[in-house]
């Protein structure tokens, strides 16, 4: 009796001691399943069920990747809460991995993209259907006009009307995020479905506005801890707003897409959505009933051409303005070359070649802003990779970040140095470590198409306007930060747009 006494002294109740015994089990599975695994890449150490997301604090995860990466080396292991996941950091590693490795070329199925439907289409699909599926799109993007004078067209057309809006703004700040979305998503309407909308039509501006949206919400704090523990966190109110906008927009684009179907004519195609259905229609009429053209490609693909095609090109832009207000002595330099080289007339494509300058300014855009820092791959097989041991199914997180802002690739790293794009002579010369649209079987579809937009867009304003900060503020006021999100986008901002014709 004096024995269990002393026993219930030490654990006053029995569910503090299976509690303790609990905790103490968790410990042990932890770091035994952590330690099984030979010849795994090295990381910080994790702690218990919520691994290293402590360690990783309130940074932004690639700020916070990019410091463990500088103290780990380019190939290491991060523990996500109970999962584990290997980084991949550095262009040389990155380069590697996603060129010459057919084992990351697969995409991570995470919880919310499950619970969003998007295993389809072109970004986060695998094995055939991707295949099929990315093949079709090239070819169709192609086909209507990306890299083609097709979409030089349609991209000014929507420049006239973009220098429209900001000139009746009369040199009045304003801020800029919904006008230039809707110029943005108006060129992948006309390539998905031959029309492009005026910026007051109601359903379009619903539709720009709640994409927006659902790229904030799809990379928030919230529901990448709901990514981490599906099963503790699929309450968050984050989780609940996505899924009813994304969805509320799927079924805005499905009302589009069967207003293109009932007025198809397959021997006259008005864009991607026509295509595809012809392309269905075709397959049918030889009695293939189980190809990969079927409705849920159809619609998934025309969410991610929307999604990919609006946010990341207009975040771009908008930032690029921005750093035009920021240093308005690199700002001159454009305007001097775009006055010296085209004059009055309109910018067109083939004005790259000749205008060294502009064309350093928006790579150097593109490479300080880093809309895209991160891209989640996943291991289709097991892979020895730099001499370690990598398992099949293992999430890969590619640090774009380190390449684009890498001290060891950029002579001026974190600051706006056109220059890192210009050789001794003036000339634009090419850098290998400039990777923001990814590399590899899984490089973005519409890169030529966006690198198109950003340089008439651009080119056509500075061409036009003079960009400065607010009344009251100084360039110095300026804010540069991004809003973290499933892409990063500026802050919300306000700038003058001052015509100089």
């Amino acid at each position: 009796m004096a024995v269990m006494e002393d026993i219930l002294l030490l654990f006053p109740s029995i569910t503090s001691l299976l509690g303790t015994v609990l905790i103490l089990l968790v410990i042990h599975l932890t770091f035994t399943s952590f330690a099984s695994e030979k010849n795994c890449p090295p990381g910080p150490t994790p702690l218990p069920l919520v691994g290293n997301l402590l360690q990783l604090g309130r940074k932004l995860p690639h700020i916070a990747l990019y410091e463990l990466y500088k103290k780990h080396g380019p190939i290491f292991t991060v523990h996500l809460g109970p999962k584990k996941a290997v980084v991949l950091a550095g262009y040389k590693t990155i380069k590697q991995a996603l060129v010459n490795v057919d084992a990351f070329s697969e995409k991570e199925t995470l919880p919310i993209i499950k619970d969003l439907k998007l295993t389809h289409g072109v970004i986060f699909a695998n094995g055939d259907s991707w295949k099929e599926m990315r093949h079709f799109t090239l070819t169709a993007l192609k086909d209507f006009g990306m890299g083609k004078t097709a979409a030089e067209e349609k991209i000014i057309e929507e420049t006239e009307r973009l220098i429209e809006v900001f000139q009746e703004k009369e040199g009045k700040a304003f801020d800029t995020a919904e006008v230039v979305n809707h110029a943005v998503c108006n060129i992948i309407c006309s390539i998905v479905y031959g029309k492009r909308f005026e910026y007051d039509d109601p359903e379009f501006t619903a539709m720009v506005g709640r994409a927006t949206r659902n790229t904030q919400l799809l990379g928030c704090a919230s529901v990448e801890l709901y990514n981490y523990f599906p099963r503790l966190f699929y309450w968050v109110k984050a989780r609940k707003e996505l899924m009813e906008s994304a969805f509320a927009n799927r079924r805005q684009l499905a009302a589009v897409v069967k207003g293109l179907q009932d007025t198809l004519d397959p021997q006259m195609c008005r864009g991607l959505v026509d295509s595809f259905l012809t392309r269905k229609i075709q397959l049918e009429a030889s009695g293939n009933m189980n190809s990969h053209y079927h409705g849920d490609n159809l619609l998934i693909t025309v969410v991610n051409l929307f999604t990919a095609g609006t946010e990341t090109t207009s975040s771009t832009l908008r930032c690029g303005l921005l750093l035009m207000a920021k240093y308005p002595e690199i700002q001159d330099k454009v305007q001097e070359e775009l006055a010296r080289v085209v004059g009055n007339r309109q910018v067109r494509a083939e004005d790259r070649r000749i205008l060294p300058y502009t064309e350093a300014v928006i790579h150097e855009i593109q490479r300080l802003s880093n809309i895209v820092p991160i891209i989640v791959h996943c291991t289709s097989q097991d892979v020895i990779f730099q001499s370690y041991f990598i398992k099949k199914g293992t999430p890969v997180i590619l640090l774009l970040s380190s390449a684009l802002l890498d001290e060891n690739e950029w002579e001026k790293s974190s600051s706006f140095n056109p220059a890192h794009f210009l050789d001794e002579r003036g000339n634009f010369r090419r850098r290998e470590a400039f990777l923001p649209f990814s590399t590899g079987p899984r490089a973005c579809v519409g890169e030529s198409l966006a690198k198109m937009e950003l340089f008439l867009f651009f080119a056509s304003l500075l061409q036009r306007f003079r960009f400065t900060p607010p009344p009251g503020m100084t360039e110095d006021d300026l804010d540069l930060a991004l809003t973290p999100g499933f892409t990063l986008t500026p802050v919300p901002h306000k700038l003058c747009a001052t015509s100089r014709v």
